[in-house]
This record gives C-alpha cells, sequence and structure tokens, in this order.
C-alpha cells in the first residue's frame, strides 16, 4: 500500500488542523468514516481546543493506537500498560525530532504562556503554513503512525517522509 504520510501534510495544508489531518488519514484502515474521524478528531487539535497543550498530532496518534491495539476490558492491566508504552513511545519519537510533544513549545509561544486567549482558529494563509512547523510535525506523527501501528501495510514509508 502507498504511504499516506504526503495525503496526512496534503489535508493539514488544505486547511484540516493537526489531528484531523493524521487521524483522518488512517480511520478508514479501522473502519471509520472520514467524516466521523474529523468530527472525532477536530477538538484535539491546536493542543486541545486551541489550549496549546499536547499537540493534536500526539493525541491523533494515541487514538490510532486505541484502534489498533487498545484495551477494553477495566481488569487488563497488562493490555493498559502495553497502549501506554505504545503511546509513550511514539510520543518520544515526535519529541526526539521536535523538542516537544506541548504544542506551545513546539510553536514557540512565549515561555509562562498558558494558552491562547481566543478559541477562534487563525486564517489559514500561505504566511500561515511558512511560519508554523506545523506540516513538518503531521510529516512526523503519520510517518511514526505507519512505522509502528501499520508496518504491515507500510513496510518503507517514503524516506522523505522521515523528516
Amino acid at each position: 500500500m502507498k504511504s499516506r504520510v504526503q495525503d496526512a501534510v496534503d489535508l493539514f495544508e488544505s486547511g484540516y488542523a493537526c489531528a484531523q489531518s493524521v487521524f483522518a488519514a488512517y480511520a478508514d484502515l479501522f473502519g471509520m468514516d472520514r467524516e466521523t474521524a474529523l468530527k472525532l478528531s477536530g477538538p484535539l487539535s491546536a493542543g486541545v481546543g486551541r489550549m496549546r497543550e499536547v499537540c493534536g498530532t500526539v493525541s491523533a496518534m494515541a487514538m490510532l493506537s486505541g484502534l489498533k491495539k487498545g484495551f477494553t476490558d477495566p481488569d487488563d492491566l497488562t493490555g493498559k500498560a502495553e497502549a501506554y508504552a505504545l503511546v509513550r513511545r511514539m510520543s518520544d519519537r515526535l519529541k526526539a525530532a521536535h523538542g516537544s510533544v506541548i504544542c506551545r513549545q513546539l510553536l514557540g509561544l512565549p515561555e509562562g504562556m498558558e494558552r491562547e486567549e481566543s478559541a477562534k482558529p487563525q486564517e489559514r494563509t500561505p504566511e500561515y503554513y511558512a511560519s508554523r512547523p506545523c506540516s513538518g510535525i503531521v510529516r512526523t506523527a503519520a510517518t511514526i503512525v505507519e512505522e509502528e501501528l501499520l508496518p504491515e501495510l507500510f513496510s518503507e514509508p517514503e524516506a522523505a517522509d522521515r523528516s
């Protein structure tokens, strides 16, 4: 199967939010339709509701990991530990590539800033995309999804997707 890393980046660069872009690029592989995937993941973008906390791409990776290897039994301590370890491993990879998993840090927002005052998203313009690292972070997260969750489908992600 062809890598979907660029599909995730294209979704982001066409106006979808970060969590939506990563999650919707792969949700169909788990039986979820695009509209449901976009609705479910949208509020997790911009660091959860534009609060600039955990990056939406990390939230998307965590949701996809749950669809792939999640647990359903509240007493399954082994399953929980495995699921948590997987999310940590994927998050650690993103942090190693970009220096953080916290949205405000990834964006270089002022130290001590708790969250954006407004929940209103910024208009997507060429300047917006040029001033943010988000396309690259989406690329990294999608690459991690393919390598960690779906290696049987995407055995060799494109070399350009490893950035």
